[in-house]
Formats: structure tokens, C-alpha cells, sequence
């Protein structure tokens, strides 16, 4: 349990840190982390990680894509959670 906690904290880590690489190459112009790989860790069980990341970086907040699924994310990533719980695999 404590392994996998530790690899949550850290994978939202990554995750909050690609919103603000993303953040950083927009804005020196460089070559960008795709919408599709953001969204992908996002229901890789990043969704929080992503989701702070966008709100602290101020990045992809307006996209209409982005407000609808972010939140979706943190759900799938819940409900994940909570089934593994139930089945008794946490």
C-alpha cells in the first residue's frame, strides 16, 4: 500500500511538472508536449497532478477540452481507485 501510495505522489508529480514544461516551451516557442500525451497521463492516473498543474501554470485552463476532461480524469482516477479498494486489491 505505501509503495503504491509513493508512486501516486510521485507519478502526479511528473505530471504537474509536464503542465509547466508545457507552459515554459509555449512560451519560448520550442517544440511542445502534445494535448494527446497531456490528456493520456491525465486518465493514467494523473488526473490530479495534471489538473493542479494546469491551475498553478496557468495552462490549457481555457480550452474547452481541457475543462471538460480534467475533471473527468480525476473522477476515472477515483472510481479506479475505489474498485481496487473494494475488490480488496489496495
Amino acid at each position: 500500500m505505501k509503495l503504491l501510495i509513493a508512486f501516486m505522489v510521485t507519478w502526479n508529480l511528473i505530471t504537474f511538472l509536464m503542465m509547466g514544461i508545457d507552459k515554459y516551451k509555449a512560451k519560448k516557442n520550442k517544440s511542445r508536449i502534445s494535448e494527446k500525451t497531456l490528456l493520456i497521463v491525465t486518465f493514467a492516473m494523473g488526473g490530479v497532478g495534471t489538473t493542479l498543474g494546469a491551475t498553478f501554470f496557468h495552462h490549457k485552463t481555457q480550452k474547452l477540452k481541457f475543462k471538460i476532461l480534467l475533471p473527468i480524469g480525476i473522477i476515472v482516477n477515483a472510481a479506479v481507485i475505489y474498485g481496487l479498494y473494494c475488490l480488496d486489491l489496495l
